[in-house]
């Protein structure tokens, strides 16, 4: 019996999954759905800048007959998946948000974690929007335009991951890969409701790298904490295209459901009063802490020994941007996001020692954390200090910001120490947008950072109204 196709668009992929093996649907079926969503809902938060429809029902077409003969193919056998447009797709071009971006060419090579997706057979719904070349912490280009948030489209998605983040949430697919330099899964993940894992740096093999270098992290971007656990077994391993791959994560799954009980927590409700936290923000994240109390961890309230690294993760991100921009002639250059001029500008100016300095003031952090995490077994803070704010632009108007790190001091840190890190949706605003409670784990225990946020799931404390949009 074929369900309705609207209901297959709410399911995770563990349900889309478990229903193809009982042969209630089929990965035709959810594709289609899938598919009708995306047609609903991209005019309202353009958050694809490519899709294949005929591609994406031959793959659920083949799958079908996979299932049919009992014969599943890896893990994600039919499930519809998207890929933020930074991530290499075999069969069209990655334009990364930006003009200078040819579409020409053969364009014929996976990046490593697109091509586990493939390996394991999911069928790939299309390529979802990015700022130019995922720069800041919003989503908007001069190739794309603007990304609107699923819970308003006139407040921004968050980025740089926008579009996969308002993907998953309006059900145009319950999985989807992000990358993440300061936050760029996190924050839209946070604005939009969902769930997003920031894995420890090198869990998920990345090529081309980055030209943020080790600052940034591929991840996934779900529904739920079990369905990126299911993501992440897919998408970990070796690659040696990635000299700095970790290797897999070690079957996340087996762990899932151990609880929080005996787990020592930190809770670090402003950094140690280094930022200023909306009202409503806070009062959601101490709900979630004490969700986490009632499961049987030990709370203790603590801040981490670190100052705000801003300097010298600007030292390290603008250095990237500039060498990012050095091939590109005048004419390119005008083409671009005038932000990331600016930034890659001030980039081209910084010396060798200033940026060596910077890697000084990285490496001590990382200590840092690394002695904080003899102590707590988690660190948990806000995800973002506020909700989300007016689209198109980089900073809310009236903060007195000046670049999107000024509204994201949470999340950059630990890329700078790359340190799992998590996000959970926890509430909402009075105007009824998402919140977002981060979990943070000492370098490779992604798994116990994915226990405490599955508990947080399973406990209830991550129900929110579901999207206004569509």
């Amino acid at each position: 019996m074929t369900a309705p196709l609207t209901d297959l668009t709410a399911l995770t992929a563990r349900q889309l999954l478990a229903g193809y093996r009982r042969g209630d649907f089929s990965p035709i079926d959810a594709t289609r759905a899938a598919l009708e969503r995306i047609e609903a809902v991209q005019p309202l938060v353009n958050a694809f800048v490519r899709v294949d429809a005929d591609a994406a029902l031959a793959q659920a077409q083949a799958s079908a007959g996979r299932w049919h003969r009992g014969e599943p193919q890896g893990l994600l056998d039919g499930v519809p998946v998207t890929v933020k447009d930074l991530l290499l797709q075999r069969g069209g071009p990655t334009l990364r948000g930006s003009r200078t971006v040819h579409a020409e060419g053969s364009w014929d090579e996976d990046a490593p974690s697109v091509g586990r997706l493939r390996a394991h057979g999911a069928v790939f719904l299309g390529k979802t929007t990015t700022p130019e070349f995922g720069w800041k912490g919003v989503t908007d280009s001069p190739r794309h335009g603007v990304t609107g948030n699923p819970y308003d489209p006139a407040r921004t998605a968050g980025g740089s991951s926008g579009g996969s983040a308002a993907a998953v949430a309006l059900g145009a697919g319950p999985l989807s890969l992000g990358t993440d330099g300061g936050g760029s899964v996190r924050i839209p993940a946070s604005f939009c409701g969902i769930f997003a894992l920031k894995p420890t740096y090198g869990r998920v093999p990345l090529y081309p790298s980055s030209p943020f270098g080790t600052l940034s992290h591929v991840g996934p971007m779900t529904r739920d904490a079990a369905d990126a656990a299911l993501l992440l077994d897919v998408i970990s391993g070796e690659d040696w295209r990635d000299w700095s791959h970790l290797g897999p994560a070690d079957g996340v799954r087996g762990t899932l459901t151990e609880g929080v009980k005996g787990l020592r927590i930190a809770y670090s409700p402003s950094l140690g009063g280094q930022v200023a936290v909306r009202p409503a923000v806070a009062s959601a994240v101490r709900r979630a802490v004490g969700a986490l109390a009632g499961l049987g961890a030990y709370i203790e309230e603590s801040d981490p020994d670190i100052a705000d690294p801003v300097e010298a993760f600007h030292t390290l991100w603008f250095s990237g941007a500039a060498r990012l921009l050095q091939p590109l002639g005048a004419r390119q250059r005008e083409e671009l996001d005038p932000g990331l001029r600016e930034i890659a500008g001030r980039g081209a100016r910084y010396s060798a020692l200033e940026y060596l300095a910077a890697v000084d003031v990285r490496m001590a952090l990382g200590r840092r954390m690394g002695r904080f995490h003899t102590s707590y077994d988690l660190l948990v803070t806000p995800t973002l200090p506020i909700t989300a704010f007016e689209a198109g632009a980089e900073v809310p108007a009236g903060s007195g910001h000046r670049r999107w790190t000024g509204w994201t001091p949470f999340t950059y840190p630990f890329n700078m120490t790359q340190q799992p890190a998590a996000t959970v949706p926890c509430g909402v605003d009075e105007d009824g947008l998402p919140i977002g409670v981060q979990l943070i784990g000492a370098r490779h225990a992604d798994g116990l950072v994915l226990r405490a946020a599955h508990a947080l799931y399973e406990s209830g404390a991550t129900t929110i109204p579901t999207p206004t949009v569509g």
